[in-house]
């Protein structure tokens, strides 16, 4: 956009607000798991002891101008992302046959597709998001610089992405902030049909205090029947973003998710009714033919920033996977990291990682045959 900005019709440009930009995302791993995507369920990193590229990413956008609550303003953005990475962003009816039906190992997704209305007038401010867009809570996300570390949480690893539909974000005041909405669900098309997309509900509230210092962010992410299909999360999350000084900072996530009459993966009579891409759940009673599978997790970030280009990440969290439904495995989860970002000038940002975790009622690392994994990885994002 510099260049841009200086050329010929830079002015033309600038008066658009018209941005076009995007990144570069490549990294390696050397862990104790060694068979193929043997490091799942810990990601984006699945594939052990290799180098590859995460993703590259481009951006077409215009944001609206929504630091005023005097005019009508608009926007928009196309994000198309190509990588590994696109095998946690993919949505059913998105070019999902990479994934689903071909298993590719990189492959393509257009992962954000919306345009912003924004009413200045309304309240202090409403912006009504239509497309597809990232699913509204989480400290992390799936575009590479939106995230303090390299590899992601389980807990964010294994909840809802994106949706297609339409949300409602309308500032009350300096304190309350709220959200409603209306999706084909979780990662999936609306064109894909029943039973996997299906008129979703959601709802959230943000209240901010201490002058931006605290910020509790409250939401129901996903609400319809809840029955068993492509990623159909029933998902209530809570937020707590907390700043210490001008240096330190917590983040603390967590959320309990469900789904109801899952197929029973110890009864081979379910077989038919598994649904591709989505888990069984393994129920208590081997006779059962469907059960109710939920799980809940929580993660906390602790942050230190050294200098402008230099700070420390701290990531713990707790994964309960009751049934097994999300990871495939009927197990406890912890995880525990410790990463360092530094940025060279301001287009190239470094991310060296340790991270350990354990599983601690099965083997669910090297593909079922570890209970702890130990990693160190890192990555390197140049952005253009």
């Amino acid at each position: 956009m510099t260049a841009l900005y200086t050329g010929e019709h830079g002015k033309l440009w600038q008066d658009s607000r018209l941005k076009l930009y995007g990144w570069i995302n490549g990294g390696f791993n050397v862990s104790t798991s060694d068979k193929h995507y043997g490091n799942a369920p810990a990601a984006y990193y699945i594939q052990p002891n290799s180098i590859q590229l995460d993703q590259a990413a481009f951006y077409i956008e215009r944001v609206p101008d929504t630091v005023q609550n005097a005019h009508f303003d608009w926007g928009f953005r196309v994000t198309q992302l190509y990588g590994l990475d696109y095998r946690f962003t993919t949505a059913k009816g998105y070019f999902s046959q990479q994934l689903l039906n071909s298993n590719n190992h990189y492959g393509y997704d257009p992962v954000m597709a919306y345009v912003d209305l924004y009413f200045g007038q309304v309240a202090q401010g409403m912006n009504i998001r239509i497309g597809r867009y990232i699913s509204l809570p989480d400290i992390e996300a799936q575009l590479a610089p939106d995230n303090y570390t390299y590899s992601h949480s389980i807990l964010y690893t294994y909840d809802a992405y994106t949706q297609t539909g339409i949300n409602v974000t309308t500032r009350l005041s300096n304190h309350w902030m709220v959200q409603v909405g209306l999706s084909a669900g979780n990662d999936v098309a609306p064109w894909v049909g029943e039973p996997n997309a299906k008129p979703t509900f959601n709802a959230c509230v943000g209240y901010t205090w201490r002058a931006g210092r605290d910020n509790l962010y409250v939401c129901d992410n996903s609400t319809n029947s809840g029955r068993y299909a492509y990623n159909n999360v029933q998902a209530y999350y809570a937020t707590w973003y907390h700043k210490f000084n001008s240096s330190w900072h917590t983040d603390t996530e967590s959320w309990y998710m469900w789904e109801k009459q899952v197929p029973n993966v110890n009864n081979p009579a379910a077989a038919p009714l598994l649904i591709n891409g989505a888990n069984g759940a393994f129920c208590n009673n081997d006779a059962e033919l469907r059960c109710y599978a939920p799980e809940w997790a929580i993660v906390n970030y602790l942050e230190k920033q050294f200098s402008p280009k230099d700070y420390l990440s701290i990531r713990n969290e707790y994964f309960n996977d009751i049934k097994g439904q999300r990871t495939g495995f009927r197990t406890q989860y912890s995880e525990h990291l410790i990463g360092w970002g530094h940025w060279i000038g301001t287009t190239i940002l470094i991310r060296p990682e340790l991270r350990f975790e354990h599983a601690y009622n099965s083997p669910a690392y090297n593909l079922g045959t570890k209970k702890s994994q130990f990693v160190f990885a890192g990555d390197v994002i140049y952005h253009f």
